[in-house]
């Protein structure tokens, strides 16, 4: 896809979407280092690492707004 204007609104030649999927993606498999090791936190550690370290390299102006529920007590 290439850039584009219309009314002064670009199109930008990339695709924001692929580029938090693949930020998930890096948090389930440093996650799924820990899969039987007994260490939630572990697991939970790694991804959030691997996930904070990739959305940086995300090139975007927005807020990122996470919660993972009653059951973590998060």
């Amino acid at each position: 896809m290439t850039a584009s204007t219309s009314s002064s609104r670009e199109i930008p030649d990339r695709n924001l979407a692929l580029e938090l999927v693949r930020v998930t993606e890096a948090g389930a498999m440093a996650a799924g280092r820990w899969v039987g090791r007994g260490d939630k936190e572990g697991g939970d550690g790694a991804a959030v690492d691997a996930m904070r370290k990739l959305v940086h390299s995300v090139s975007m102006r927005g807020v990122v707004v996470i919660g993972e529920g009653e059951k973590d007590e998060a």
